[in-house]
């Protein structure tokens, strides 16, 4: 759903569940976060999640461990561990039933590799396919990452790179590389546990996965609930292979322009950046990397334990004091 069209459809029920009544809900409806956390004791948070989507790709297998690694990204973007998750499946009943098995098979590849289980699901019948996870992983009450643990002085990194909106319907409208798909899809497909332990390894407090919404959306939402103002160098931004193409070509998903409408009068865009590449920085992603604000004097622990665990990362920009926008981007 477009962010304002969620934001009004979720009012009622902010309103019903007053987080005053519930002070063991730690992340709720109240802000705009990646999965609801629930503490257990002063050492466990429940953090709980789902999600799921109709296909990005044809291979049912790359699909299925797509849908599974960005479901499980929203517990890594908390600071969590996955424990268990559930199969939820919408699918057409003429579909030929091994299709369904190698969707299955994708994710329980992915789900096991992230150290958790499938624990059951529940299936419907749909005309369209749809496939994801609920997924119920713990935390650490005092160490989660959340949108709203951004500070000044903070900087800003991101774990993997942008393109997955484009390159995908470009895959769609049969105009995709054969290899700029197969790069996109093992982006799509790497868990994002290994930056949530080197961010909660050096006290970020600050995270977010980048997906539906884009880089700017889900910065500004970070920046919202972190009374910041984040400041991005568009030079700096990762990209991968034929991006830049296939944008040229105005290949875009309907959620990019969805994103551009929604959140673009919170951002300030330096001149020189063009049209094309303000909607890049808008475009949807589908199991996008970490955007971690990361403590000034731990900039270069992070590296250090980013480069242990052979993981890459980009620096591309900053947090500063609030201004009257969400995103500074600049040249």
């Amino acid at each position: 759903m477009a962010p304002e069209a969620l934001a009004q459809v979720l009012q009622p029920l902010q309103q019903m569940f007053d987080p005053a009544d519930y002070p063991d809900l730690l992340v709720g409806l109240g802000v705009p976060d990646d999965a609801a956390v629930y503490r257990l004791d002063d050492e466990r948070a429940l953090i709980v999640t789902t999600d799921f989507f109709t296909p990005v790709v044809d291979d049912p297998r790359a699909y299925g461990a797509i849908a599974a690694a960005n479901a499980l990204s929203d517990v890594y973007a908390t600071g969590g561990r996955p424990l268990l998750a559930l199969n939820l499946v919408a699918m057409p009943t003429d579909l030929p039933p091994g299709i369904l098995d190698e969707i299955l098979l994708g994710a329980a590849e992915k789900v096991r590799e992230a150290g958790a289980v499938i624990a059951g699901g529940h299936s419907i019948q749909d005309k369209e396919p749809k496939f994801g996870l609920a997924v119920v992983g713990l935390g650490d009450p005092e160490r989660l990452l959340t949108k709203s643990g951004a500070k000044a002085g903070d900087r800003l990194v991101l774990t993997k790179p942008l393109g997955t909106g484009c390159i995908t319907t470009a895959a769609k409208q049969d105009k995709a590389d054969a290899g700029d798909l197969a790069e996109a899809i093992r982006w799509m497909s790497h868990l994002n546990r290994a930056a949530c332990q080197a961010a909660c390894g050096v006290g970020a407090r600050a995270a977010t996965d980048v997906t539906g919404y884009g880089l700017l959306g889900h910065a500004s939402e970070m920046a919202e609930a972190s009374d910041v103002t984040l400041q991005i160098d568009c030079a700096r931004v990762p990209w991968m292979q034929g991006v830049e193409r296939y944008a040229a070509q105005n290949i875009f998903p309907g959620g990019s322009r969805r994103n551009q409408q929604a959140y673009q009068d919170g951002i300030r865009f330096a001149d020189p950046i063009t049209p094309q590449q303000q909607l890049l920085l808008f475009d949807a992603q589908t199991s996008g990397g970490l955007l971690i604000a990361v403590p000034a004097n731990q900039h270069e622990s992070f590296a250090a334990e980013m480069q242990r665990r052979e993981e890459s990362w980009w620096e591309i920009g900053s947090v500063g004091e609030r201004e009257d926008v969400d995103v500074v981007v600049r040249a």
